[in-house]
Order: structure tokens, then C-alpha cells, then sequence
């Protein structure tokens, strides 16, 4: 999923938080934002859906804040710092879900969502956030038809105090990891080796099924499923879980530096050549279906969301140099890890 730096975006604070705040890239230092002082991973499950924040500030003293949640199942996440609101998709609630002033809590806290939305989706997977509006894939089946490929995103418009379906967009492709860059949302392939793009993607208002405006193949991937984009430096970030069958030991994930130029230059149906990538991949990774990635551009750490190895962990690599077979250097058990959201505070 996306990282929120320290620059104030607006993101969800006028949509979720309570109260009402100014928003402005300004601070008390003549306009310069200040340097993060606290670096947050949060993650998501399909154990028992509770959220699990990591403080990643420093790897060797790093603290684990898990929040009990009246969720069984969960899925893409996200958080803003602003209005100390984290939101998850439920997948037993079938629904969205917001937690507000959630970090002077202690672990194990038994919360409630302050906002809800709607019962709406079926099989509700990645989120992403742009303004007001939240968007979610969907990876059940559209027409009940399994050899046809198909998928929805459902587009929520946040007030404040719920969320509201605004529209459904149904899609050629089974869906899961998205991501928004400008007004454009990309979204992986899944059971496939592509990444697709969806330019001006909310100004598509009702329901509709929508082509994508490009796809492209990505060299070297079995099967796409998590992906981040970092604007601070151009780096998209894509996982492999290869054969969902192997949880153990076949996933990795793909690192496209200067991605945007990269991409620019295909055209649809073009295939972006492995040789402008860098892989990590191998036993010592521990990647076998790596789910979802948050990346820090700071520190150049890779966090990997691992659903099957182990029965699931929290990993991140550094020193990504050309790739390989990296150990991580961070590797916490987290049941059935689902999703990822990086927050420098």
C-alpha cells in the first residue's frame, strides 16, 4: 500500500477525524516540513482481524501495539496521523471500517469502529485512499462464471461519520493490490502477470464496467498481487506470490526504479523487461505468498505482508542493492498477514 510521509495531505483528516483542522504543507519552521520522528508499520489479518502496528523507528528496538477489533477477518488497510484514524476493510463485516484515536491506546485494547460503512462488498481485498473518497477491491467472482476474469472496486465517499457507496466499477480482471498516483489508480493482475492503470479513475461517477486504459506485463513475475508506489523517489514496488499452492518458499517481490518513465514508454499491452527491475527472491527471504508491501524511500526498507510462510509474518529487507536471495531483517510472526501501511509521523 502507499506510505504517507510527513508532508499533511489532507488525506482522511477532514473525512474521518471528528473535530475540524486547517490543512496546509506548512509548520512552524518558515514552511519546511519537519523530519519524521516516528515510523509506524500497520498491519492487518485473516486470522482474526485485529490491527497490528509495528514502531519501526528503530530496528533494534522495535514495538508491537496489537488493537482487538470486532472484525474476524481483514484486509486492506490505512492510517492517518493527522486525525490518529486507522481504517481497514472487513472481510467478515463486508464492510469498511475506522478506528479514531487509536495510539494512546495499549495493546490489546478492545475497540470499536467510530465509522462504518455500509454492508456492500463480497469479497473485499486492497485499499486506497485519494481526498474524501475510499476505494476497494473486490476479488469475488462478478458473473459467477470462473473461466470468464472479472472483478469490481467499490467507491466510498467518507462525510465524517460513514462511509457511503457512491458507485461500482466492474473490471475485465480479477483485482487485489491498488494504488493511486495522481488521479490515476493502478491496479495489479491477479492470477496473472500484469499491472493496469485507470486514469482519472473517480471521475468515473456511476456504475459501470471500465477497461483499463493500459495494461502492461510485468517480465519475470508469476503472479502479481501487492504493490506501493513511493513519489519521493519513483520507486513501484510490486509482490510475486507465484503458485498460490506454494506458501513457502516461491515469492518475491519486483523493484522498478524510475518507474513512471518506465511505464510511459509501454504501450498496451507491452511488457516491462526484467532487466529494468530488480527481484528479491529465494529460501532465505521466507516469501512464499507475499501479499501486500509498504516501502520507506527514507531508509530504502522493503515491508512484506507474508500470508503463508510460517503461517505468516511482518518481514522487511534493506540493502536491496541488485537483489537475490536476502535474508530480513526484521521477521515477526503475524498469523495470515493480509495487508501493510507504512506512516513516518
Amino acid at each position: 500500500m502507499r506510505t504517507l510521509n510527513s508532508i499533511k495531505l489532507c488525506s482522511l483528516l477532514i473525512v474521518m477525524s471528528f473535530a475540524s483542522f486547517s490543512c496546509s504543507n506548512d509548520d512552524d519552521n518558515g514552511g519546511q516540513n519537519p523530519e519524521p520522528s516516528m515510523t509506524r508499520l500497520f498491519a492487518s489479518n485473516n486470522s482474526n482481524g485485529n490491527i497490528t502496528y509495528y514502531n519501526v523507528t528503530d530496528f533494534s528496538n522495535i514495538t508491537t501495539t496489537t488493537l482487538l477489533t470486532t472484525s474476524t477477518v481483514a484486509d486492506g488497510i490505512f492510517y492517518d496521523p493527522i486525525g490518529d484514524v486507522v481504517l481497514q476493510a472487513s472481510r467478515s463485516g463486508l464492510n469498511l471500517e475506522a478506528y479514531t484515536n487509536i495510539s494512546n491506546l495499549t495493546t490489546n485494547t478492545a475497540i470499536s469502529a467510530n465509522i462504518i460503512g455500509s454492508v456492500d462488498m463480497q469479497s473485499p481485498r486492497e485499499t486506497a485512499v485519494s481526498g474524501n473518497m475510499v476505494v476497494v477491491a473486490d476479488n469475488a467472482d462478478v458473473d459467477g462464471d470462473t473461466t470468464t476474469p472479472d472483478g469490481r472496486f467499490y467507491v466510498y465517499q467518507s462525510n465524517g461519520a460513514q462511509f457511503t457507496l457512491r458507485n461500482t466499477i466492474t473490471v475485465d480482471f480479477k483485482v487485489w493490490g491498488i494504488t493511486f498516483i495522481g488521479n490515476d489508480l493502478y491496479a495489479v493482475v491477479d492470477a496473472d502477470d500484469e499491472l493496469a492503470v485507470f486514469t482519472n479513475f473517480l471521475n468515473n461517477t456511476s456504475d459501470v464496467t471500465l477497461s483499463a486504459s493500459k495494461r502492461v506485463v510485468v517480465e519475470g513475475i508469476v503472479r502479481t498481487h501487492g504493490l506501493t508506489y513511493d513519489a519521493s523517489n519513483g520507486t513501484m514496488i510490486l509482490t510475486d506470490i507465484g503458485d498460490a499452492a506454494n506458501t513457502q518458499d516461491d515469492g518475491g517481490f519486483h523493484v522498478i526504479s524510475n518507474f513512471m518513465s518506465k511505464f510511459n514508454m509501454l504501450s498496451n499491452g507491452g511488457t516491462l523487461s526484467v532487466n529494468d527491475q530488480v527481484r528479491v527472491a529465494g529460501s532465505n527471504t521466507l516469501m512464499g505468498n507475499p501479499v501486500d508491501v509498504a516501502y520507506d524511500a527514507s531508509t530504502g526498507t522493503v515491508f512484506i505482508a507474508e500470508a503463508g510462510n510460517g503461517g505468516g509474518r511482518i518481514l522487511a529487507f534493506n540493502n536491496i542493492g541488485t537483489g537475490g536471495n536476502l535474508t530480513p531483517v526484521v521477521n515477526n510472526s503475524l498469523a495470515a498477514a493480509s495487508a501493510v501501511y507504512l506512516s513516518k509521523e
